[in-house]
């Protein structure tokens, strides 16, 4: 199965945050899965951690990098093919980082995973939640 990691679930699962289900730690954890983990992603705690809303021990775009590479995800960056689901998806959400996750899912055909229940709301044929 191919996985696109939210970006707090991806949190948790590198800080063994026990937010983070067991359902979720054992699809990530299973080495027969393909996790990856989205540029815009880690875009987002760095403006996080300089706001001040997010507090992570070096330069956010180092350490996750780092944490992806140690957990063997996949860095998905993002392109125009998945750029062009925007302007369909529903103002549901005005998060532009979850957003772009959620066209990425769709138009990679990756399970999304992701506690965010406003995100679970989004119907697409081809976005799917774990």
């Amino acid at each position: 199965m191919k996985i696109l990691l939210d970006t707090q679930i991806f949190l948790w699962y590198i800080s063994d945050d026990k937010r983070l289900s067991r359902k979720h730690y054992r699809l990530i954890s299973d080495n027969s899965n393909v996790i990856y983990l989205s540029t815009a992603s880690i875009w987002e705690c760095c403006i996080k951690q300089q706001i001040g809303k997010l507090k992570l021990p070096s330069n956010p775009a180092e350490y996750l990098s780092e944490k992806r590479s140690l957990h063997s995800c996949i860095s998905l960056p993002i392109d125009e093919s998945s750029l062009k689901h925007l302007f369909t998806l529903p103002l549901l959400h005005k998060d532009p980082f979850d957003r772009i996750l959620i066209c990425q899912s769709i138009e990679y055909l990756l399970k999304f995973l992701t506690e965010d229940e406003k995100i679970h709301q989004y119907q697409h044929p081809h976005l799917n939640f774990g």
